[in-house]
């Protein structure tokens, strides 16, 4: 069973990619998505109109993934953040943030292989899939290490608000944004630091990299956009009039997806932190 399974997944791998190569292509040669129409029409958003936002109650579950927790905050996918299938998670993922039908395939696929359950059939609350080492890591941008906070749900606001002033581009408005470079040097700091104070800390290359792929979604589908992060980040909180800055007809595909990621993850360097990082761990001592 275990030897079908994995040849299963490896031929799903290997369509999804060739399917996301077909995508990006067209997306080469057919027209952009016109502006205030990026979000499918009798999909919530359409238009920048979102539901209601309301945060979650002490009982909902939510997770380390605001992109995820939003979508609960505004009833786009289960409010209490229990119960979703991973089929519809699919779904929502494409239309509100226009990710291409490959990358909305592949992610729920990926979280229901490693939470053991089917894809077709099973649901799962938002706090299962901060399993740590799974998807959740050490070493985030936006939260404590595991060891020091064992929910992965609540936001280090200090981190955050650090992010956000790290911001150093400009868009053709004049909006402050953060760039893939920002995020390079903040998540060089993150690993520094936390590697420092962190005696249980951990960071495979896989994680190492997807802690890139999480900035790269900030700078495609939210363009980097300090005002609109602001609301995304502390609120978890869909900006209203906000649509996804990728307009491209197949969304954002996992080869470009994938191109951004390697920008964000090639400019990281703990060596730039070293003083930052002796500095916290003398605090953490003291």
């Amino acid at each position: 069973m275990g030897l079908f399974s994995d040849v299963s997944h490896l031929f799903f791998d290997i369509g999804i990619m060739s399917w996301d190569v077909l995508l990006t292509l067209l997306n080469l040669v057919r027209r952009k998505r016109r502006i205030c129409h990026v979000t499918p029409e009798g999909h919530p958003g359409y238009g920048g109109r979102w539901p209601e936002f309301r945060p979650p109650q002490e009982t909902d579950s939510r997770c380390s993934c605001p992109a995820l927790n939003a979508m609960a905050n505004h009833g786009i996918i289960s409010r209490t953040g229990r119960g979703i299938s991973f089929v519809e998670l699919n779904h929502h993922i494409r239309a509100t943030y226009n990710f291409s039908p490959t990358f909305c395939s592949f992610a729920p696929h990926f979280a229901a292989r490693m939470l053991k359950k089917s894809y077709s059939n099973d649901t799962f609350d938002l706090e299962e899939i901060d399993l740590h080492n799974g998807i959740e890591h050490d070493a985030s941008l936006l939260r404590l290490d595991t060891a020091f906070e064992p929910n992965q749900s609540k936001k280090h606001m200090p981190f955050i608000e650090e992010l956000l002033a790290a911001a150093t581009g400009k868009d053709k408005d004049g909006n402050d944004v953060l760039t893939t470079n920002d995020f390079s040097r903040m998540l060089g700091k993150r690993c520094a630091v936390a590697r420092a104070v962190n005696k249980e800390f951990s960071l495979s290359l896989f994680h190492k990299i997807f802690g890139s792929a999480n900035a790269s979604t900030l700078v495609t589908v939210f363009g980097g956009r300090v005002d609109d992060l602001r609301s995304f980040l502390l609120d978890e909180r869909i900006p209203e009039g906000w649509e996804s800055r990728v307009r491209q007809p197949y969304g954002m595909t996992l080869m470009n997806f994938n191109k951004t990621t390697l920008g964000v993850e090639f400019g990281v360097c703990e060596k730039d932190w070293a003083e930052a990082a002796q500095e916290a761990a003398e605090g953490q001592g003291s």
